[in-house]
């Protein structure tokens, strides 16, 4: 199984439900939307499998023809897109459709080349077809108390900005089958750094709760060889991991501690994740002695296995690699929690677990969205290596 540099191959798609309204410019006729699915953390990960249900052919002539001039391609795999954003200085990103993941950032470095900072790989589905995980992702839910729980996960293409010279952003929107939530996921590629930004438009009369992270994974050579830096004085929860439809975990992850691998949370209900974690909680109590704490490493080493949610923390802080030699900003907005996860150092060097997971998240407590309001929450990936 290895690291790819490319995206030409199928997503993993899940299956939705019929929006009820249009959207101007989208690719896809009325199309599918529907909740989040977790897995359950066993000591053998399964990889989840390739939906079976099919989405209306892309036409990628007519994207070209529509959205030419803009520094963007695109190229159609089976049912999927690949939307190719490349900056005349040489930064290229790669966006799936439908699924809204972004399958690479090549950035470019010091030394005058470019060097991918996302870590992808690719996988055989159950039925045989690939499977796509890692990445940049958006795994979010959103729940009121009349029984509404809405995820977007299948994005139609908005519009697309800007020129190969300055930047390139490509807008996705997504809307519930009742019209009551619309959501739009935005990607920018500037020359030094890859924007992820996400709205949501509660148009019902209920307000709304959100909860979820923009996860990003981010490429090293090893995380014995990558630090965090910035995070001193952030309080911080251990947590089971966050487990969204392109996570990628390591099989038997946190048993050598003893933690206890469950469901995140129950996708039917937000409220889910509090009896979950209350559950998990009382269990790791009896053999973990810091649930909690506060960081006292402003240059943490990340050779261990962790799983942690992190308050108070600065809104830009800096991952190295010393292995690679180079570094990456991650920024936030709106978001008020970090979400990190290290597989650890006890696996192959540039291999399929040599990565960092970072989320600008909503995990620990909701977001909450007023009827007839917004909400938008940003995430940043700077490279300083120019």
């Amino acid at each position: 199984m290895a690291t790819i540099n490319t995206c030409l191959l199928s997503p993993n798609i899940i299956s939705a439900s019929p929006i009820s309204r249009s959207v101007s410019k989208s690719i896809f006729p009325p199309h599918l939307c529907s909740p989040l699915q977790y897995t359950s953390l066993t000591r053998n990960i399964q990889l989840p499998g390739v939906a079976s249900i099919s989405y209306p052919p892309i036409d990628t002539e007519y994207l070209e023809s529509e959205f030419s001039g803009h520094g963007v391609t695109f190229t159609r795999v089976n049912d999927s897109c690949v939307v190719r954003m490349a900056l005349e200085n040489g930064s290229i990103a790669n966006l799936m459709l439908p699924s809204g993941l972004i399958t690479s950032y090549k950035a470019q470095m010091w030394h005058g080349g470019t060097l991918e900072l996302l870590h992808t790989t690719v996988s055989q589905g159950q039925n045989g077809s690939p499977v796509i995980e890692g990445g940049v992702s958006l795994a979010c839910i959103c729940d009121n108390d009349h029984g509404l729980s809405w995820s977007p996960s299948s994005w139609a293409l908005h519009q697309v900005k800007g020129d190969p010279q300055e930047s390139i952003q490509v807008e996705l929107i997504c809307t519930s089958s009742d019209g009551k939530i619309e959501a739009k996921y935005m990607v920018t590629l500037q020359q030094d750094v890859l924007t992820s930004e996400i709205k949501v438009f509660n148009l019902g009369k209920s307000r709304l709760r959100m909860m979820g992270s923009v996860l990003s994974h981010l490429t090293v050579s090893t995380p014995e060889a990558s630090y965090a830096v910035g995070l001193e004085g952030s309080d911080f929860f251990n947590k089971p991991p966050f487990l969204a439809n392109f996570s990628i975990l390591p099989p038997g992850f946190g048993k050598k501690k003893n933690q206890v691998s469950k469901r995140f949370w129950d996708p039917k209900s937000i409220g889910g994740i509090f009896s979950s974690w209350s559950t998990n909680e009382t269990i790791a109590r009896e053999t973990e002695q810091e649930l909690e704490g506060e960081e006292t490493d402003n240059y943490k080493h990340l050779t261990e296995e962790m799983s942690k949610i992190y308050q108070s923390a600065p809104r830009n802080f800096t991952l190295i690699d010393r292995g690679r030699r180079n570094s990456v900003v991650v920024g936030r907005d709106g978001f008020k929690e970090v979400y990190m996860l290290s597989p650890g150092s006890s696996h192959e060097s540039y291999g399929r677990y040599s990565y960092i997971c970072v989320g600008q998240a909503a995990l620990l407590r909701p977001i909450i969205i007023e009827s007839q309001s917004e909400w938008r929450g940003k995430q940043s990936l700077h490279n300083p290596n120019m």
